[in-house]
């Protein structure tokens, strides 16, 4: 029988290149306007993307919540065919409410994040074209649910590299070579999130994903798993929306402390990107492990899929955090020449190479709760260490800090996390198996 330690690592694998795949085009985007000559394209990458942080990741329930239920399908033994069929249903009519209301959410959200005179037109430019984007990426969160729950990691792997490798090259074309600037970022993330909804669909299709389902198409409409699959997402939907919040709020609080800091800041939330991405590989396996055991019943299996995934998420963990240490000014230098930024995001590096060794518990359970659709335990997690935790700390250490204050209620919230999920483990862990 193949060991958990083994299953962990064939389903991590592929996920933590797909998902390394991502921050390396956000670094991609960030280097291209980096060395132009002025702050304010970089600032205005920033802006955009946290805004669409909010409007994607948002919805990023659409993902996890299906990979968590077609996990437990897989281990019930049910049919994962209508879970699918449900999440493509709610991405279709999600996204084009988000095109519907472009204008009121791109106002409201640019009013939040309060760019400056010079930044937002910029941000305005940047979202009024990747909006249109929004069927397309929430489509590819359902399909790459999908398929991670049937423990696939070598489609979402397929489709992200895909999807990011022709970013990244449009990126160059468009912003290098026609000279676009921001415009030239946001048309090719445009480009390549259809792209990657097109193939996913086709292979959705190649799996029989799209073929009349044997329960009939009224069966996707039925009320008791919609109910379910609406109240698994409702939650997650919560937890995520206050999770990008506090990032959102970071990324306000260093524009209003001026261009410099808001560009410094936004170069090193890419380490944090970067090492987000790569420890949600482990998360995201430990996704489908965690629903196909919780599915089964199988308490013992849950426990020894959790410990494996500890182990190798916390090796990953202290590997970035020398890695920033030792090699964190080159990085910097590789996304952006402007030497007072560069100054700046070297004066607050050793906060973002502590980000990770304080982070890591909480990408792990993260991953086991969503697996087990344990979600309100999600929820109530986050309201607590947001709004008891991180706000206050900003509140009492940037007036006396500045940006230090700001990044040390950063690691404290990271923190806060593992710990907030880890106390309720125990009790969810004896549960399972239990009528």
């Amino acid at each position: 029988m193949e060991s958990m330690h083994h299953q962990l690592r064939r389903l991590a694998a592929p996920l933590i290149l797909a998902n390394l795949s991502v921050p390396l085009l956000g670094m991609v985007d960030t280097a291209v306007v980096g060395h132009l000559e002025d702050p304010a394209p970089l600032g205005a990458v920033a802006i955009g993307a946290t805004l669409f942080g909010f409007l994607y990741w948002g919805f990023g329930f659409l993902r996890m919540g299906t990979t968590g239920l077609t996990a437990q399908e897989v281990g019930g033994g049910g049919d994962v065919q209508l879970v699918l069929l449900r999440g493509l249903l709610l991405a279709g009519i999600i996204g084009a409410g988000l095109i519907a209301l472009q204008g009121p959410l791109g106002r409201i959200g640019l009013d939040l994040l309060a760019p400056g005179p010079e930044v937002r037109p910029l941000a305005e430019t940047y979202f009024a074209i990747r909006i249109a984007s929004a069927p397309a990426a929430l489509v590819h969160y359902v399909v790459a649910g999908w398929f991670l729950g049937r423990e696939n990691g070598r489609i979402p792997l397929l489709l992200m590299v895909l999807v990011n490798s022709l970013n990244a090259a449009l990126d160059a074309w468009l912003v290098l070579g026609l000279g676009m600037g921001v415009a030239g970022v946001a048309f090719a993330s445009l480009a390549a999130e259809y792209v990657a909804a097109g193939l996913g669909l086709a292979l959705v299709a190649r799996a029989g994903g799209l073929a009349r389902p044997a329960a009939g198409w009224a069966a996707v409409r039925e009320g008791a798993a919609l109910r379910r699959m609406v109240a698994v997402n409702r939650d997650l939907f919560v937890r995520t929306l206050v999770l990008l919040g506090a990032f959102a709020f970071f990324t306000r609080q260093g524009a209003a402390q001026g261009e410099v800091i808001l560009a410094a800041n936004a170069v090193l939330l890419n380490f944090q990107t970067l090492m987000a991405y790569a420890l949600d590989g482990f998360a995201h396996a430990t996704e489908a492990l965690t629903g196909r055991t919780v599915g089964g019943g199988d308490r013992e299996g849950l426990r020894r899929a959790v410990g494996a995934a500890a182990q190798w998420s916390a090796g990953l963990a202290v590997g970035f955090s020398a890695a920033y240490l030792v090699a964190g000014e080159y990085l910097i230098a590789l996304l952006t020449g402007i030497p007072e930024v560069r100054a700046a995001a070297a004066t607050y590096l050793p906060w973002a190479a502590a980000a990770p060794l304080v982070a890591v518990a909480g990408f792990l359970f993260d991953g086991v709760f969503i697996g087990a659709t344990w979600t309100r335990d999600l929820r109530n997690a986050m309201l607590v260490v947001v709004f008891g935790i991180y706000l206050p700390a900003w509140w009492w250490l940037m007036p006396a800090f500045g940006n230090h204050g700001l990044w040390a209620a950063m690691i404290l919230f990271l923190a806060a996390r593992g710990v907030a999920l880890g106390l309720l483990w125990p009790r969810r862990l004896a549960g399972v198996g239990l009528p």
